[in-house]
């Protein structure tokens, strides 16, 4: 990977650069949907265009965050990819999250425009499964004008914090609008802590499917970020299967439901980790050894059910007999008396 300005500092081949320039553009959600040009836009506007987004690029190279990367493309400077780690005490925690960014023709007039890499999953009230980002920083959503986009002050870094902080939250089931206040912050309470445990499900979920179908350009960040942080992962979601959560985002008990969700996807988890070069080899262990032991609890169980099953049949079969005897006997007497009279 290079560097695009001459006072970037250089990474060694072991470091994954926060911003950089890469020319594979294939899976990139706008790669072939240019953005139109009236016929009557200028050369100058077109070159203010491209010097604003220059500009872009350069504030991304010297300010993002450690928890945002971005990709930018020789080829088609309209176009970025930016990767935003879930912040810890959120339901997205170190978990990946993958939108592409398309600048419009007349940028900075308007805001860009972003798509969500979902893999099916809807994973916050303000970010669809189908990849829209609803943001008033973005004019897709209803804000105060001083929450929308400004053609003068608004920038790219500023929409990626934005989604990282703002909607990729602590509590993203208040970022639900009108939620009907005289049923109380209580109500509303319980039900965002439901909502959080679904969103980290999800999270789960797409972290297991950012490892299977890695996004271009992003394959050694998905690897080392899931290598790094592998131990805290399933340490939270091993303490939550077990409903004794320590780590990550829960700070009281958890449901049932969340706990038997979690118990499924654990083994996964270590699973597809352990691919990462992550030391998961004791968890992985651990997992074969529940899994046998599961498996022999089923045996014993399905053994039992079983012989209860045939002891109802033996039962059932011997009543069949008696009733059957009573009903011949009784049958034989009427006779008989029949016969008599």
């Amino acid at each position: 990977m290079t560097s695009l300005f001459d006072d970037t500092p250089s990474f060694s081949d072991d470091e994954i650069p926060q911003f950089d320039v890469v020319s594979d553009i294939s899976d990139h959600h706008f790669a072939g949907k240019r953005l139109k040009t009236s016929l009557s836009t200028s050369i100058s506007t077109i070159a203010s265009v491209h010097k604003k987004i220059m500009q872009e690029w350069k504030v991304l190279s010297e300010n993002l965050p450690e928890s945002i990367f971005v990709r930018a493309y020789e080829t088609r400077i309209d176009l970025l990819r930016a990767a935003i780690v879930g912040a810890q005490g959120t339901p997205y925690h170190d978990g990946l999250f993958f939108f592409d960014i398309a600048f419009p023709s007349d940028y900075p007039a308007k805001p860009p425009v972003v798509y969500y890499h979902s893999f099916g999953y809807r994973i916050n009230p303000n970010i669809y499964n189908n990849g829209r980002v609803c943001l008033s920083l973005l004019n897709t959503w209803n804000g105060k004008k001083s929450e929308k986009w400004d053609s003068k002050n608004s920038t790219v870094l500023q929409l990626l914090l934005s989604i990282q902080a703002l909607v990729l939250n602590e509590k993203p089931f208040f970022n639900e609008p009108a939620l009907p206040p005289w049923l109380g912050r209580a109500f509303w309470e319980k039900k965002s802590i439901t909502y959080n445990e679904r969103m980290f499900i999800l999270s789960c979920k797409t972290m297991l499917l950012v490892l299977r179908r890695p996004l271009k350009n992003f394959e050694p960040l998905i690897n080392q970020h899931f290598k790094d942080r592998a131990e805290f992962i399933l340490n939270a979601c091993d303490s939550y299967r077990k409903g004794l959560p320590k780590d990550g985002f829960v700070k009281g008990e958890v449901s049932a439901k969340f706990q038997g969700e979690m118990d499924r996807l654990y083994g996964v988890l270590v699973l597809a980790f352990s691919k990462t070069g992550a030391h998961v080899e004791p968890l992985l262990q651990q997992v074969r050894e529940e899994k046998e032991m599961k498996a022999k609890e089923k045996t014993a169980t399905d053994t039992a059910t079983a012989t209860y099953v045939g002891k109802i049949i033996s039962v059932v079969s011997k009543l069949k007999k008696i009733v059957f005897w009573g009903f011949t006997t009784e049958n034989k007497n009427k006779k008989s008396k029949t016969d008599i009279d």
